[in-house]
């Protein structure tokens, strides 16, 4: 196996496959003038200070300094550049797939979800408590024995619903979440505890959104109830009757065009970009030729890459709304005193990223080369199908929260250096970039890339293995972070505005 690869021909660095040692010749005759730590840039050319640094074919940052063939390229002598190599590749051809499809429950809005779970949703913090008492219960007393379609009992608490202005867009953003939750396809019934006196209101919120008099909804207070342990009671009053409507429904085949994905990347190195994400679009490619649907996010980690995705939309809107949440992360990051390019983590660089445009070029390979659909805010509900961007942070739990409120109802998450993530109630897939991660951490990852890599498996054959991945998982079978009980902890608005 060569000691390096070169992504694109145009490329003027080179990525190291293994540790590479000073003198070693790494690249067509170009030795190295240090060691080149694994999944580390090497400069195959002289490069002037001042000039761009290309991988992937696309401008990664300009050299700070002065930096000579052979010489290991990273946050040292090379920096963020304004410079950009021009458009995208535009969409690629549209892949023809034989009909797909999978075990769903079939919901009567004509959505089909993957799990079939009962939420205790909290409008506050303050009703935090309960909830998660209502539902260890339910698990504590046996009680789900009596109802085998159904998955479990998931509690969805939250920091705020109070302190906070009882108007505008952090109150509206929160409000679209908690309902977008609820009407996410892998519930099939929910129960909204507040505690009585809070912002959001419980009465309120089942009426605007159309909820109230629903027979798989319920709302109740913790003060109306008379206290903690007779609203405890009193929600496992109601949960049985909820769960007997969400048992009445059982698995059914289903097309995978029913199937809404949510992508993540977490814990990114440098081969994240080469093999898991590549390998996760060409799987999304696959989707949406079944007509399938796939939400790319994590606004701040497509910075620098968004050209890529602006030549894929399908309209001049699509593209225009794609700027324009690119211009306000520009001005929310001003206004806080940071900078976009502060996102790549110690992780990140570590593993060899080294600008967030580095980063962000390998994260929008994620969403393959299918046509930009629509670009929706976060938890906005989704109404387009095939490749739709949905705004959110970087921040992995906060934008997976987001897209579950959309409408994903599975999740799959590429990562480099190692990732303690899974979801509820829509299942999370974890693909590994490397073989060496997979071999660390094999209890939490599904499916490792890493071959890709070294040469022993392909991007379409990775991709194949992912999309067959998905479909058993939606059929039923536990993903690794279900069999390790994560998803409790995972639901993370974004919030927004003041706390008064």
């Amino acid at each position: 196996m060569a000691l390096t690869i070169r992504l694109n021909e145009r490329d003027n660095v080179v990525v190291a496959r293994t540790r590479v040692e000073a003198g070693a010749d790494a690249f067509e005759g170009v030795a190295a003038r240090e060691a080149i730590p694994l999944g580390h840039k090497m400069a195959i050319a002289a490069i002037a200070k001042g000039a761009p640094v290309l991988k992937y074919g696309q401008v990664i940052g300009a050299a700070s300094a002065d930096i000579a063939a052979g010489a290991h390229v990273h946050t040292h002598n090379l920096a963020m550049s304004e410079l950009r190599e021009g458009a995208g590749a535009g969409v690629g051809a549209l892949r023809n797939e034989p009909a797909r499809t999978f075990m769903g429950y079939r919901r009567e809005n004509g959505a089909v979800g993957v799990r079939n779970y009962v939420g205790v949703l909290t409008s506050v913090n303050c009703s935090a408590t309960v909830a998660r008492m209502i539902a260890q219960e339910a698990e504590r007393s046996g009680l789900l024995q009596d109802y085998p379609n159904v998955d479990g009992v998931v509690p969805i608490t939250h920091t705020s619903g109070c302190g906070m202005a009882a108007s505008g867009e952090g109150y509206d953003l929160l409000r679209r979440t908690l309902w977008g939750t609820a009407a996410n396809a892998n519930f099939g019934a929910v129960m909204l505890v507040g505690l009585g006196c809070e912002v959001i209101q419980t009465a309120k919120f089942a009426q605007d959104f159309g909820l109230a008099g629903s027979e798989r909804f319920h709302a109740f207070t913790i003060q109306e109830s008379g206290g903690t342990r007779r609203a405890v009671e009193a929600g496992l009053e109601r949960l049985r009757e909820l769960l007997a409507r969400a048992n009445a429904t059982g698995r059914s085949e289903a097309p995978a065009a029913a199937l809404t994905l949510g992508l993540q990347c977490g814990g990114s190195d440098a081969w994240s970009g080469v093999t898991s994400n590549p390998a996760l679009g060409d799987a999304v490619d696959r989707l949406v030729a079944l007509g399938g649907t796939a939400f790319l996010s994590e606004t701040p980690e497509i910075y620098g890459a968004e050209h890529l995705l602006i030549a894929r939309a399908e309209s001049a809107d699509v593209a225009e709304k794609l700027r324009v949440r690119i211009k306000w992360w520009e001005a929310y990051a001003a206004r806080h005193g940071a900078s976009l390019n502060n996102n790549p983590t110690p992780g990140n660089k570590a593993g060899g990223l080294t600008t967030i445009l580095e980063k962000s070029l390998g994260a929008v390979a994620k969403g393959g080369g299918s046509a930009l659909t629509d670009v929706i805010e976060y938890a906005q509900p989704n109404t387009k199908r095939g490749l739709v961007f949905m705004d959110s942070p970087g921040f992995d739990p906060c934008s997976a929260t987001g897209q579950v409120a959309s409408g994903a109802t599975m999740i799959v998450f590429t990562t480099g250096r190692g990732s303690a993530f899974g979801c509820k109630p829509s299942p999370s897939i974890k693909l590994s970039s490397n073989s060496d991660l997979y071999r660390r951490m094999e209890e939490d990852i599904d499916l490792d890339c890493g071959g890709i890599a070294t040469g022993e498996a392909s991007v379409a054959d990775k991709g194949a293995e992912v999309l067959d991945l998905v479909l058993r998982a939606a059929s039923g079978e536990k993903t690794k972070s279900e069999a390790l009980g994560y998803g409790g902890n995972e639901f993370v608005p974004w919030l927004i505005g003041a706390v008064l």
